[in-house]
């Protein structure tokens, strides 16, 4: 592997953890401390804090002396990248760095704890070129490493994929994965093998000008069969695992989904839902607030039997249910987005999984058979 020691030799002089981590999925819910021009949610990794005597001495030159194992020209690329901010603001490799002055390393993921270390496991590459991959993420792979999932994740994965690739760094910033999906969410994400591409593909999620729709299945059924829910999220207070809708227009991000009833079978429904936006655990907490918590969520307690009778009989059924499909039930089933070298209208779409398929089957049977 390349140099990573910017990236990931990361155990001194931080302010704070960044790596805390939900507890099963692994994806950091950390607020970004940092957000860059052109719309990325970036997150420290280093801080370091110029001391009363400091002589003027360029950033770039500061930082080495600081990082150990750290070139100076990863430091520049950093830079360039406007990865580097001083008192809030990115600042060139040029900088003279001030007594007093705040320097940050910041990324657009929560920190690595430890080396990423390539790993074989499979990924189902949809498709590739000299500039971006789509891969369809099954359930229950961990996208970034964290706490409590240092390995088996998908960027080990990808990093094992660029192996023989000398002109891709799984811990660049400037590349790599431009958005996210949740450890047991499956479907569709988009990664940039170029600065151009990561950047090109950042500012279409940022404008909001790419494609994203969803399939779940849901608690309850829908008095309104379309729909748009809106409603900013942010931590939610009362349980730092989860986040949630502010009725404080002031608190958190802006999010907008909208949804469709697909099938609906009395107890549970199946939706599409498309992203506007793309918030942390956005689907998952939206169609919490409108009172239809996605089936077998255990993080917002969708797991536990919330629609039906109290027979015996029904509660099995609901258990062989979430057997079938031991996990949220939700699939990014389709991405669009214009290709950034090209400019070709890209869409891709990933098949529903047998998991979720067949927890559909199981429901439509159940319904006939009422």
């Amino acid at each position: 592997m390349t140099d990573n020691s910017l990236y990931i030799e990361e155990e001194e002089c931080l302010s704070e953890d960044f790596s805390e981590s939900v507890e099963s999925g692994g994806e950091s819910l950390e607020e970004p401390s940092y957000i860059a021009p052109d719309g990325r949610e970036m997150y420290e990794h280093f801080r370091f804090v110029a001391d009363k005597g400091q002589q003027m001495i360029r950033v770039d030159k500061f930082l080495v002396d600081r990082m150990e194992k750290t070139s100076r020209n990863r430091i520049q690329q950093a830079a360039d990248a406007q990865c580097v901010i001083v008192n809030g603001k990115p600042v060139k490799s040029s900088y003279k760095v001030k007594p007093n002055d705040v320097v940050s390393i910041v990324m657009d993921r929560p920190r690595y704890e430890l080396e990423i270390i390539p790993e074989d496991i499979p990924l189902n590459i949809v498709y590739e070129d000299e500039d971006l991959l789509v891969v369809d993420k099954p359930a229950g792979l961990v996208v970034h490493p964290g706490h409590g999932n240092y390995s088996g994740t998908l960027v080990n994965a990808l990093a094992w994929h660029f192996k023989d690739n000398p002109d891709y760094d799984v811990s660049d910033p400037r590349l790599g994965l431009v958005h996210r999906i949740d450890k047991d969410t499956s479907g569709l994400l988009v990664v940039a093998k170029t600065p151009e591409a990561k950047t090109h593909l950042g500012s279409q999620f940022f404008h909001k000008t790419t494609r994203r729709e969803y399939v779940a299945v849901v608690w309850g059924d829908f008095s309104e069969k379309e729909g748009t829910i809106v409603g900013n999220i942010a931590r939610n207070p009362r349980n730092k695992l989860q986040m949630a809708v502010m009725e404080d227009p002031n608190i958190g991000k802006h999010a907008v989904t909208h949804y469709r009833v697909i099938e609906s079978f009395g107890y549970v429904s199946v939706v599409k839902c498309v992203l506007e936006t793309g918030r942390t655990h956005q689907i998952r907490v939206h169609m919490l607030h409108k009172g239809h918590p996605l089936f077998k969520d255990a993080r917002y307690g969708g797991d536990r039997i919330l629609k039906g009778t109290t027979f015996a009989k029904y509660r099995q059924f609901v258990e062989n249910c979430f057997a079938i499909c031991p996990r949220q039930a939700l699939h990014a089933r389709t991405l669009g987005f214009v290709h950034p070298r090209t400019g070709k209208e890209m869409d891709f779409e990933s098949p529903v999984p047998q998991d979720m398929t067949a927890l559909i089957e199981k429901w439509r049977e159940y319904r006939k058979s009422e």
